[in-house]
């Protein structure tokens, strides 16, 4: 099949809605994928397989998938979640898809493999045979508007900048604990710069006393962090950094660590400074956005982020339950026999949790410092 013949196939696909309802489907494919290559089977009604492609991951490997999949033209597709880029290639070539957990995907393995043999073929089985016993209750995968995907991606990827921001810190910390516990003593917070400036300016307890109380003092001011309250305890806290000596060999040795891991937090810092001013003019581009800046305790930075998780799957705002479950608010029950048990529910969309969780504490402080009267357990 020629280029022209598969895209017109796929155009067919998409301007008839062919793929609008699960009684039109006739063939069940599942996917699996990998780094370099990926595989695909097709099961027909009867069960039967009749095709099975594996191709690299390229344009050209890609472009074979397209044609395979143009020979079915109601064929709906299961795939393992967790690679974006193969889910949206899926998308574009106009088939009906389904993400499957990857939980979910072993069960299904499992049940036809009880005795744990595992291979790409028995994976790709696996996902079409499922889809075609059960596939009518799933919820296929919804092209998503390029503006919210955008936007969603860029959150949860300025969320991953923030998390490994805190990953350095700690080592940062643990690293001062060792040999400089003066200077970890003199800021209360370590997500700021100036903290990371103080140890890159007197990387040492000897570097620090040797610059004298002038250089002390100076700092504090370029850096806005002189404080009448705090600057004589902090003042002599410097001048008496040599109090608890450690060997120079450590100090030396952890010294090189502190000041790269200071470094490397600032150019981390600036790099999520990009993304909150990207955030914020996508955020400001999209027509609800004052909607979502009016939600009680959505700031800044938590309205671009409920936005980008909501606006996903509009059905979810018609379910409370549902998006309830979606945002791991509901627990998980457990009940055999005479033992019942509620957990956290972990498989959810762990971004929309924590933004719903950042929201009610920022109106939880805001209601305190008002003086609402609202009590802790309404949260």
């Amino acid at each position: 099949m020629d280029r022209a013949t598969n895209q017109a196939a796929i155009n067919i696909r998409k301007e008839s809605s062919i793929m609008n309802t699960w009684q039109q489907i006739t063939h069940f494919a599942g996917f699996d994928w990998a780094k370099d290559h990926h595989d695909l089977l097709v099961l027909d009604g009867n069960a039967k397989i009749i095709a099975r492609l594996r191709f690299g991951h390229s344009a050209e490997g890609w472009q074979r998938c397209r044609e395979q999949l143009a020979a079915f033209p109601k064929v709906a597709v299961a795939v393992e979640g967790g690679n974006t880029m193969v889910i949206e290639q899926l998308l574009a070539s106009g088939c009906m898809v389904f993400n499957i957990h990857p939980r979910s995907s072993k069960s299904y393995r499992q049940r036809r493999q009880p005795t744990g043999n595992k291979t790409d073929d028995i994976d790709c089985l696996a996902l079409a045979t499922a889809l075609r016993m059960e596939g009518q209750d799933w919820k296929p995968v919804a092209a998503t508007d390029p503006h919210i995907k955008k936007l969603r991606l860029l959150c949860r990827d300025e969320v991953l900048l923030i998390e490994q921001r805190t990953a350095l810190v700690n080592q940062l910390q643990q690293a001062l604990y060792e040999y400089y516990p003066t200077a970890l003593a003199a800021f209360d917070d370590w997500t700021i710069p100036p903290a990371w400036a103080f140890v890159i300016a007197f990387p040492t307890p000897q570097a620090l006393v040797k610059a004298g109380k002038r250089k002390w003092e100076n700092f504090l001011h370029a850096n806005r962090l002189w404080q009448p309250d705090k600057n004589q305890k902090r003042l002599a806290a410097f001048a008496g950094a040599m109090e608890l000596r450690v060997p120079d060999a450590i100090s030396e040795a952890k010294s090189i660590l502190a000041v790269a891991l200071a470094t490397l937090l600032r150019t981390l810092e600036q790099q999520i400074q990009k993304y909150r001013v990207l955030i914020t003019e996508c955020f400001q581009q999209h027509p609800d956005h004052a909607l979502f800046e009016t939600l009680p305790g959505a700031g800044a930075k938590i309205a671009p982020r409920l936005l980008a998780e909501l606006s996903v799957d509009a059905s979810l705002i018609d379910d409370p339950n549902r998006l309830q479950s979606y945002a791991g608010m509901t627990p998980v029950s457990y009940q055999s026999g005479q033992v019942s048990a509620v957990y956290l529910r972990r498989q959810c969309n762990r971004f929309l949790r924590a933004a719903h969780i950042f929201a009610c504490k920022a109106q939880r402080a805001l209601c305190n410092a008002n003086n609402c009267g609202l009590s802790a357990s309404r949260w």
